[in-house]
């Protein structure tokens, strides 16, 4: 394999790309995909010829990805600066649309890129089919169970997970809630990262003699009316990595604030977005070494079994809290590290 390393330049910056990944001189995938992707390219003082092309497909809009993407791309453009080399990266995103995914995994396959990251998991099953008879490797970002998603034994795959702590989570609510009664498990049935939480957080409560609700959804408006619902119904509700969930967190936020219910969750993109508390891996972190993976791959031509972040940080609102009346400080004996929050105005 080709030598292979990335780095942004403003001088260079292009953009205008469709959802469905076309530029301005290739035909849209589909003509309904409305949003844009960027395109970047940038060269250092070279000391080698070699160049790489990666692309970088966004399952979909929210907090977390974005977060994740900007951590991928700064990473990418440091590590081009650092080696002298030169590296062309694009962005695309579906929209959480299989379709448009697919047609992306084309686009990027008959494109030549070098290598595909694509974060969260409906990205990351689309384009491994997509690299299957190319064997393109793909480096995912952010699959909380690479095994319930068949991301696993594929040799041109791999990738960082930000598998959910759940027992971890629902210790916290019990020890600023130690007389909680029914749980809300808010989460999307489309979602494979919440498989496996939300089964674990039912055998959990299970176990302590705590009951609960579950309500489910799949677009933005069935999310809240799910969280609406549950007002009056719950002492708490708790929704792992979902993607479907996060894209309408700062709405389930409020609604449950209002309520006076204690919103858990698995990222600390939801708690900035106005949930209380959160108990995960840093998402800068998780990108940052997502974008290293890739460029070990490309250099080395190995590709290693995926990388499991370190999570254990726990996350808190604090306006959140105080609107609720919540004591957090039990949080301190739980975990290493607290990190205090507010609500993000984005």
């Amino acid at each position: 394999m080709k030598k292979f390393v990335a780095v942004l330049s403003a001088a260079a910056m292009m953009t205008s790309l469709a959802a469905c990944g076309a530029t301005a001189d290739t035909t849209s995938a589909s003509s309904s995909a409305s949003e844009s992707s960027s395109s970047s390219t940038a060269t250092a003082e070279a000391t080698s010829g070699d160049g790489y092309k990666i692309a970088i497909v966004q399952q979909m809009d929210h907090a977390s990805l974005d977060q994740i993407r900007t951590a991928i791309e700064a990473e990418l453009d440091a590590k081009a600066a650092e080696k002298g080399i030169t590296i062309e990266y694009k962005d695309f995103n579906g929209q959480n649309d299989a379709t448009t995914l697919n047609q992306i995994g084309t686009q990027v396959v008959s494109d030549g890129y070098d290598a595909v990251i694509p974060i969260a998991t409906l990205a990351a099953q689309c384009m491994a089919t997509a690299c299957e008879s190319t064997k393109t490797p793909v480096i995912y970002a952010a699959i909380s169970d690479p095994a319930a998603a068949d991301l696993t034994d594929i040799d041109y795959v791999t990738g960082t997970s930000d598998a959910l702590n759940t027992k971890s989570i629902l210790d916290m609510m019990l020890a600023v809630q130690p007389d909680v009664k029914t749980v809300g498990l808010l989460y999307s049935n489309s979602e494979a990262n919440s498989q496996t939480p939300i089964a674990e957080a039912k055998e959990y409560l299970d176990s302590k003699g705590i009951s609960y609700i579950e309500k489910t959804g799949n677009t933005n408006d069935e999310i809240l009316t799910a969280a609406a619902s549950m007002v009056g119904q719950v002492d708490a509700v708790f929704t792992p990595t979902d993607n479907v969930v996060m894209a309408a967190a700062a709405a389930v936020s409020e609604t449950l604030t209002e309520g006076g219910i204690p919103f858990y969750t698995g990222a600390d993109s939801f708690v900035t977005a106005g949930a209380f508390a959160t108990c995960g891996v840093n998402y800068t972190d998780l990108g940052t070494y997502t974008a290293d993976m890739a460029l070990d791959v490309l250099e080395t031509g190995t590709v290693p079994e995926y990388h499991v972040m370190d999570g254990g940080i726990i996350t808190v609102n604090t306006e959140t809290a105080q609107a609720l009346g919540i004591d957090y400080s039990p949080f301190k004996e739980l975990a290493g590290q607290v990190v205090e929050v507010t609500t993000s105005a984005e």
